[in-house]
């Protein structure tokens, strides 16, 4: 009887051992993958930092490639990696995507990427300096990692620029498609589309096409900011002129109504108050006359900072978040702004 009690404690102890391996193999499998306390960014080897890129029309079917070395997380994963660009000093507060892809290496062609320069208003036959950087990326729930920046010189050429554009077909238009009135534009050739539509009425439906036909259509079922093709249309509010954008990188949409107006030291209200603008149905232009003093404008929407207008160089066009547009004299003054192409203007005369 001693011998017997003896095995069978000896069998119990192995059992509970076993146990014990089996549990802690399986706790090990839940928990996955380890991701690197210390993930190596990916570096970009081409082109090569203080590359001057000049564009011309002889080389506008030539391809740029960019290329870079792998991330690594810490283990084996897919890794998404987008190439991305902005103005030296601007601390890629406002990145341009350029190329999304898995591989290692991306082209964009020499006419798109000057199209792009020249939609960021980057001047034409002279140098303007950029960064450089990959962003890497497996799941939205993991930070993403950036390889080192790399500066970049650009010159492009001057062209007629021919952007992307999204058609708008709605109720408020006879949902037609060739109105090449009701559209929104691409201005940096990314796929992103922004533009400024005016709903006559209230409770309007909407959808976006490319090109002037139905074939290939976007609307967005369940209304809940994400587009499908072929989905249902799409509900604004009340009447008036709405913000519109689009990215069909992710298929994403907003819109955002907006009532214009005028405010700074210049102006009756001074930095305090808007004075309304006016939209006129048959020029589609937001129009102002108002006595002026010398002092600063800017243009903004809904009374609100959020979506505002200056104009960076004073040059007659308008970039969000500008700078404030100088009124030498005091007087009458007709003031109008233009929203309706890519590239949004101003024009202020004296009366």
């Amino acid at each position: 009887m001693k011998t017997i009690k003896i095995i069978t404690m000896r069998r119990l102890a192995y059992i509970a051992f076993a146990g014990i391996l089996i549990l802690a193999s399986c706790t090990k499998a839940e928990l996955g993958p380890v991701i690197s306390e210390n993930p190596t960014a990916p570096t970009l080897t081409a082109p090569a930092s203080g590359t001057n890129l000049v564009f011309t029309e002889a080389t506008a079917n030539d391809n740029v490639t960019f290329s870079w070395t792998a991330a690594d997380f810490g283990f084996d994963a897919a890794v998404t990696y987008t190439v991305q660009y902005d103005k030296v000093g601007n601390d890629f507060k406002a990145p341009v995507t350029l190329k999304t892809t898995t591989e290692l290496t991306a082209s964009t062609k020499a006419e798109d990427l000057n199209s792009g320069f020249l939609g960021a208003e980057f001047p034409f036959g002279e140098v303007t300096g950029i960064e450089i950087r990959v962003m890497a990326t497996i799941s939205e729930i993991i930070p993403s990692i950036y390889s080192p920046v790399v500066n970049l010189g650009v010159n492009p050429y001057e062209v007629v620029v021919v952007y992307p554009q999204l058609q708008v077909p709605g109720s408020y238009q006879g949902w037609s498609p060739e109105d090449n009135n009701t559209v929104i534009f691409s201005k940096l050739s990314d796929k992103k589309y922004e533009g400024y539509i005016f709903f006559k009425d209230a409770g309007t439906f909407f959808k976006y096409t490319v090109g002037p036909s139905w074939s290939e259509n976007y609307g967005d079922n369940g209304a809940d900011g994400t587009l499908e093709s072929g989905g249902a249309d799409i509900l604004a509010g009340d009447a008036g002129m709405y913000k519109l954008n689009v990215n069909l990188n992710n298929l994403t949409h907003s819109f955002t109504k907006t009532d214009w107006g005028l405010i700074g030291s210049a102006t009756p209200g001074g930095w305090d108050n808007d004075t309304n603008m006016e939209y006129d149905a048959e020029t589609r232009l937001l129009t102002l006359t108002v006595n002026l003093v010398a002092g600063d404008i800017k243009f903004r929407a809904n009374d609100d900072w959020a979506i505002n207008l200056g104009d960076n160089g004073n040059n007659g066009s308008c970039e969000y978040e500008g700078a404030n547009i100088p009124i030498a004299a005091a007087g009458n003054y007709t003031l109008t702004l233009d929203l309706k192409g890519p590239i949004y203007r101003v024009k202020i005369k004296k009366n």
